[in-house]
C-alpha cells in the first residue's frame, strides 16, 4: 500500500522544515555565501564605471555573469530568495519559542521525579528541616515548588530568555538591512577646498538610491568647503588628524553656519549623515595654446596611490587643436631612487613636482561613451613630451605651453541616508547582550525529598560544571552533615 502526502500535510511538512534551527543555519550560511560575489566583483550600484570596463576587458564572460545578475548582486532575484526565505525561516522558528517561553516564565519548576538515586550527585544526608531548604534556594534565587516531602528548585531560566533574544535581534537586524536597502541612498562627491556642493543628484560622482528612495527625497542642503586640515606623524608619516571645515546652509538659500567634520564625527541632517571618507590633491596648471591663448586654467582631481599621497591623474585639454592629455603624477614631497622613480617621501606638501607626459590626439570625449577622468586611453593619441615641473615652472610642449602654479586639497564626501542604522545598532547591541546571557548564565535543578532521610540531586542542563559544587554548598548550608 503506498503512503502519500495530501497538500495540507505536504504544506505543514515544508513549514516545519523551513522554520527548523538547521534550515535557518544553512539559509544563513547561504546568505554569506551569496554575498561574496558582491565584493569579487564590481557592483553597478556603486561603480558603473568599473563595470563597464570589466565588459572591454572580458568581451565574452561579462554577458553571462549578466544574466546571472553578478554586477547586481544584492538586487538579484536569488539574492532576495534567501534573505526573504532566511528572514521567514527564523520568524517562523522564534517566535512560537518566544511565544511559548513568555507564557511559561513564570511556571513553577517540575515535579520532583520519584527515583532521585538516577539524577546527578545523588546525595542521602540526615534530614534537614525543608523549611530551612526552601529559605536557603531562595537566597540563591531559585524559583521553587513545595510539595509535602520535597521541593523543586531551578534557576537560570534566562538562559532561553538569551537565546531567544539573540535570535529575535537578528531578524531585528535582517529588518534594518531591508529597510536602509528600500529607503536609503548612498553617494560620493569629491570637492576641492573653496568649492560648494549642492545636494542635487548632479554634484555627485556616484550616487545609488533604494527601491522606493528617489532624487526628490534628497535633503535640501548645500556645503562649501572652506579649510582642510591634514596632521601627520614626522616620524612615521601615520595620519594623527584631519578636519575639514565647511559652511552649511540647511535648507538652500538658508542662513549658513560653520561646522567641522571629522573622520569620526559625521555632519548629519536628520537621517542624512555626511562622511570625511578621503583627502589628496588637485594640481592646478595653466595651458596656453600656441598663440599664447589660456585654454584651460584650475585644478584636476589626482588620486592617491599610497600613504604618502603619491597620485596620478590625468588632466585634458579637448579645446585645443588636436586635442591634448597630460598623463601626470602628483609629488607633494618629491623624492627619487632607481627602483621606484620618482614618489613622495611625505603627505604634506613640502617640494612638490609635477610629472606628465603630453599626448595629441582625439581624447575620445565625443564617443559618448563614459570614460574615466582619472585616465586617457592613449591608443589613438601620440606621445609628444616628457616633463617634470616645480613650482612656478612651465614647459612648452609644441603646440602649446604647461605651468604649473600650485595645488589645492580635496575631501571626498560620502553621503548616506540608512534609516534602518538605528535598529541594526540596537540589533547588534540586543543580540550581543543575548549571546551573553545565553553563554554564561548557569541553568540548573535541584531536588530535596524527605523519607528515612533527606535526599538531594540536581540536573545542570546547559552543561556547565559547578553543579556538584553548589549542591555540596546546599547541603553545608542547611544541615551539619558533612
Amino acid at each position: 500500500m503506498s503512503t502519500y502526502l495530501d497538500s495540507r500535510s505536504f504544506l505543514r511538512w515544508g513549514w516545519r522544515q523551513l522554520t527548523s534551527m538547521r534550515t535557518a543555519l544553512i539559509l544563513l550560511l547561504l546568505l554569506g555565501v551569496a554575498a561574496i560575489p558582491g565584493s569579487l566583483f564590481p557592483q553597478r550600484t556603486q561603480n558603473p564605471m568599473q563595470v563597464r570596463q570589466y565588459f572591454i576587458d572580458n568581451p565574452e564572460l561579462a554577458p553571462w555573469l549578466d544574466r546571472l545578475k553578478l554586477f547586481e548582486v544584492f538586487s538579484s532575484p536569488w539574492f532576495s530568495a534567501i534573505y526573504l526565505l532566511l528572514f521567514i525561516s527564523l520568524i517562523g522558528c522564534v517566535l512560537p519559542r518566544s511565544i511559548d517561553h513568555a507564557k511559561n516564565i513564570f511556571a513553577k519548576p517540575p515535579l520532583t521525579p520519584k527515583y532521585l538515586d538516577r539524577m546527578e550527585h545523588f546525595t542521602e544526608i540526615k534530614k534537614v528541616d525543608l523549611d530551612l531548604v526552601e529559605a536557603y534556594l531562595r537566597k540563591k534565587h531559585y524559583r521553587i515548588r513545595r510539595d509535602s516531602n520535597s521541593i523543586s528548585a531551578e534557576k537560570g531560566y534566562l538562559r532561553e530568555s538569551g537565546n531567544l533574544l539573540f535570535h529575535l535581534s537578528l531578524v531585528l537586524i535582517l529588518i534594518a538591512v531591508g529597510v536602509g536597502s528600500l529607503f536609503g541612498m548612498r553617494g560620493d562627491s569629491i570637492i576641492n577646498v573653496g568649492e560648494r556642493f549642492v545636494n542635487t543628484p548632479t554634484s555627485y560622482d556616484s550616487v545609488g538610491f533604494g527601491k522606493y528612495q528617489s532624487e526628490s527625497t534628497l535633503k535640501p542642503f548645500s556645503i562649501t568647503a572652506t579649510k582642510f586640515v591634514a596632521t601627520y606623524d614626522p616620524a612615521t608619516n601615520a595620519p594623527i588628524d584631519y578636519e575639514l571645515t565647511v559652511k552649511v546652509a540647511y535648507p538652500f538659500g538658508g542662513t549658513e553656519r560653520s561646522e567641522v567634520i571629522k573622520v569620526n564625527q559625521p555632519l548629519s541632517f536628520g537621517s542624512t549623515n555626511v562622511y570625511l571618507q578621503a583627502n589628496g590633491y588637485s594640481p592646478t596648471v595653466i595651458v596656453r595654446d600656441k598663440s599664447g591663448k589660456v585654454v584651460f586654467d584650475g585644478p584636476t582631481t589626482f588620486l592617491p596611490q599610497d600613504g604618502n599621497l603619491t597620485s596620478i591623474g590625468s588632466i585634458k585639454v579637448p579645446d585645443m587643436s588636436p586635442q591634448i592629455g597630460f598623463v601626470s603624477s602628483f609629488l607633494p614631497t618629491a623624492d627619487r631612487d632607481e627602483i621606484r622613480g620618482g614618489f613622495s617621501s611625505y603627505p604634506e606638501v613640502l617640494d612638490p613636482r609635477l610629472l606628465f607626459a603630453v599626448w595629441k590626439g582625439d581624447l575620445g570625449l565625443n564617443t559618448g561613451v563614459p570614460q574615466s577622468v582619472y585616465r586617457i586611453d592613449t591608443s589613438e593619441m601620440e606621445r609628444i613630451g616628457l616633463k617634470a615641473l616645480v613650482l612656478n615652472e612651465t614647459y612648452d610642449f609644441g603646440e602649446g605651453s604647461i605651468t604649473f602654479t600650485g595645488w589645492k586639497s580635496w575631501v571626498n564626501l560620502q553621503i548616506v541616508d540608512d534609516p534602518g542604522k538605528g535598529f541594526a545598532l540596537l540589533g547588534a547591541i540586543l543580540a550581543i547582550l543575548g549571546l551573553l546571557i545565553s553563554l554564561f548564565t548557569r541553568q540548573r535543578r535541584v531536588w530535596i525529598k524527605q523519607g528515612r532521610k533527606t535526599q538531594v540531586a540536581g540536573l545542570a542542563k546547559n552543561g556547565i560544571p559547578g553543579l556538584e559544587e553548589e549542591i555540596a554548598a546546599l547541603i553545608k548550608g542547611v544541615s551539619n552533615d558533612k
